[in-house]
């Protein structure tokens, strides 16, 4: 006759002063329903079992979805933490020159992009001293350049912020940055009634750094607040 190995009394007292810790153990607990099931042969299912199995299921899943959405929390306070500096920092100059320049600089920094560029519509040309002082980051263009370039042409309705990835940038609007530029966020600007639309451009180098499938509320804000400052210098 064959004896069933006996657990040593070191190990069978640890389990019983602290029961918490097999329960606790995932992989334990696992072997321990696996080796009751063989006990109990092949022609017996354990409903509870099954169960348990279930709701060990359902239990990842949720974990998962919780760890997503605290994540997804944590990358939109950093979000709007980036775009509040943003526009205080462009509440800071007292000139308009300084105003522009900062986009291409520290605004640029702070929102984590590679170019900033403001297109004008107007139905002058560039050859003002002051767009050519500011070329690196302010551009003329003729009227309905704007509505063509978000619509890619095609016409319709433009939305106030699209969000897209790009293969061949606009030299118009990028110069000689337009080589490397692969995602760009683009913000229609309403300067008011009698004014022709402009338009602010954050390039990115980096393909997924824009998409349609994000989010424009925090630049939807950012849109409204650049307007306003532009009014102002504007008028």
């Amino acid at each position: 006759m064959s004896s069933s190995p006996k657990i040593e009394d070191t190990l069978r007292e640890a389990i019983i002063s602290q029961p918490g810790v097999i329960l606790d153990d995932k992989d334990v607990m696992r072997a321990l329903i696996a080796a009751n099931e063989r006990a109990m042969g092949g022609n017996i299912v354990d409903l509870r079992g099954i169960a348990m199995d279930r709701l060990e299921s359902r239990l990842d899943r949720l974990e998962d979805t919780h760890r997503s959405v605290i994540a997804a929390a944590y990358e939109n306070l950093a979000g709007t933490n980036q775009v509040h500096r943003a526009i205080l920092r462009l509440l800071d100059p007292i000139e308009f020159e300084s105003f522009l320049r900062d986009l291409s600089g520290e605004v640029a920094e702070i929102l984590r992009v590679d170019a900033v560029k403001l297109v004008l519509e107007s139905v002058q040309n560039d050859n003002d001293p002051a767009v050519k002082r500011l070329g690196e980051v302010l551009s003329v263009a003729e009227p309905e350049f704007i509505d063509d370039y978000l619509s890619q042409g095609r016409g319709g309705q433009v939305r106030q912020v699209t969000l897209r990835q790009v293969q061949d940038a606009s030299d118009t609007i990028y110069g000689d940055q337009a080589d490397w530029v692969r995602s760009e966020a683009c913000l229609k600007l309403d300067f008011g009634e009698g004014r022709l639309p402009g338009l602010l451009v954050m390039g990115a180098e980096d393909p997924h750094m824009f998409g349609p499938q994000q989010g424009t509320d925090l630049l939807a804000f950012f849109t409204g607040v650049f307007e306003r400052a532009m009014r102002r210098w504007l008028s």
